[in-house]
């Protein structure tokens, strides 16, 4: 009995080798192996060409209708600003600066808007609600009531806002001083024929136009703003002739087998990382029964192939985005943006993904292995280089905002400071700076100085010397050999396992062990 006893579990190990091995092989060995065809791998590649293909199939069509909204933005500041040059002063389109000036630009927008149909070239026409005109509105905001004698250094203001909305009638009788601002809105409407030459049914468009003549800074400068949003919807009444309709019903079937291929290499990485769960059982049930060992961490995580987690959040995101591509397509739906970030965010996790089949081979192995190594160390590194950057960005927005246009705003000094750790706009930085105030020029100087020193010789070097050793690491494994886990050992068929933190049952009951550190054991 003894004899069959250790038959039976010499027959189990041998099996379970087996089957551990052949997990952990790459598709080309296993084709050698058992002359199974390397179906992920197939569909993986597959979906990577009709992914891509799809994607840049959207991205032409995206393109265009970026550039209709875009386009038209410039024709309305021409048709409705006076005086408009063709190119946006600052974050304003134009600059006022006497009463004649803004009753001549207010009324020489109602007369542009009232010509509409006669001065615009291309297909724009007036918003209709049920077979009615929407107006055009205009919405005066003053305070109510002030007084202000300059010479006298003096002043009576009442801070409340009036909000007044009239549609065709304008009086200015607040005017300038108590004047906040003013708003002209109205509703346009428009087609984007341009799809039509991409074999696309054109979109019916729906603009909301703001017009604000802004008095809140009361420096004797009212800035001119012309704002757009664009809804696009699907077109009522439409006939067109030629291939468009064809190639959108082409187009709709492409997007299904998409959906199809990504289904299927969804379930294939689903049913991959059930088997390894499977696999991870037997294993450690296994080690518990004959070896009276616990499987450590670092052998638990071989089994759990994050790169299959990275395929299926690719495969939902690219059957999201496919769906929202085909409504789309279908008029149904116009959320541009939204499919485009699915679609977008879908192809770069499978290109990462590829990274998984290259990694089989030592020499194109180094670079998943630095990432894997150096990746904690940067992690804490990058926590502590943060809170000094954050440091930087808080004081440079306080102290140079008001001074220099690159810190007027705490993204913007983020965005600043990065720029200058990788050497860019180095020169500009310091000689944009008002030099009015000489307390503040001089912190500056100390600011800017401290700062490059500090992250490009001291922080940025760190960085890098940590991957540096991380690939001098992973080459120096290459070289010797990396350390043998207990997994390693039993796929070579080595008996010899170091003894285990919860080796006996006394230490796993009083908890004295980890289990982490039983493949640190070498």
């Amino acid at each position: 009995m003894l004899l069959l006893s250790q038959l039976g579990r010499i027959i189990k190990e041998e099996i379970l080798r087996d089957d551990l091995k052949y997990y952990f092989m790459s598709p080309c060995e296993k084709y050698r192996a058992r002359r199974q065809l390397p179906w992920k791998l197939g569909v993986q590649i597959l979906k990577i060409v009709m992914i891509t293909s799809q994607l840049i199939l959207f991205g032409l069509n995206n393109q265009l209708v970026v550039s209709y909204k875009e386009e038209n933005a410039m024709t309305f500041k021409n048709l409705f600003l006076k005086d408009y040059s063709g190119v946006d002063e600052e974050d304003y389109s134009v600059a006022l600066y006497s009463q004649q000036a803004v009753y001549d630009s207010l009324f020489y927008v109602l007369d542009q808007y009232r010509q509409l149909g006669r001065l615009s070239v291309g297909p724009i026409s007036y918003a209709e609600e049920d077979g009615k005109l929407l107006p055009l509105v205009i919405c005066k905001e003053y305070y109510k009531r002030g007084n202000v004698e300059p010479s006298d250094d003096a002043y009576d203001i009442d801070g409340y806002l009036n909000h007044l909305g009239i549609d065709f009638l304008l009086t200015l009788a607040c005017f300038p001083f108590r004047l906040v601002d003013i708003k002209i809105t109205f509703q346009l409407k428009g087609i984007n024929l341009q799809t039509v030459r991409s074999h696309e049914l054109p979109d019916c468009y729906v603009f909301f136009v703001t017009i604000t003549f802004d008095n809140q800074c009361h420096s004797g400068k009212i800035k001119i703003f012309l704002d757009i949003d664009a809804l696009s919807s699907a077109c009522k009444n439409w006939m067109i002739s030629g291939t468009a309709q064809k190639n959108t019903h082409y187009l709709l079937v492409f997007d299904g087998f998409v959906i199809l291929v990504c289904l299927t290499s969804a379930v294939l990485c689903t049913r991959s990382i059930v088997l390894a769960v499977k696999l991870l059982q037997r294993f450690s049930r296994f080690f518990r029964e004959n070896y009276n060992h616990k499987v450590c961490e670092t052998d638990q995580k071989e089994f759990l192939n994050g790169w299959y987690v990275l395929v299926i959040v690719s495969d939902a995101m690219a059957i999201v985005g496919s769906i929202l591509k085909m409504e789309i397509q279908a008029k149904s739906l116009t959320s541009y943006d939204v499919c485009s970030i699915f679609l977008g965010t879908s192809t770069l996790m499978v290109w990462v993904g590829v990274i998984r089949y290259l990694g089989y081979f030592q020499k194109y192995n180094v670079l998943i292995l630095t990432m894997k190594t150096a990746f904690p160390k940067v992690i804490r590194f990058c926590c502590c280089a943060g809170m000094i950057y954050l440091g930087y960005t808080f004081c440079g927005w306080i102290v140079l905002g008001p001074y220099h246009e690159k810190f007027e705003g705490l993204s913007r000094v983020a965005e600043s400071l990065f720029s200058l750790v990788n050497g860019d706009d180095m020169y500009t930085t310091f000689a944009q700076l008002k030099d009015k105030n000489s307390l503040v020029w001089l912190f500056s100087r100390v600011y800017l100085y401290s700062f490059i020193s500090l992250f490009i010789y001291m922080v940025l070097s760190l960085f890098i010397a940590l991957i540096t050793d991380a690939y001098d690491t992973i080459k120096n494994y290459q070289k010797n050999g990396f350390p043998m886990t207990d997994l390693q050992r039993f796929l070579r068929e080595q008996k010899d396992f170091p003894p285990s933190e919860e080796g006996s049952e006394m230490d796993t009951e009083t908890g004295m062990g980890h289990p982490a550190l039983c493949c640190c054991r070498r």
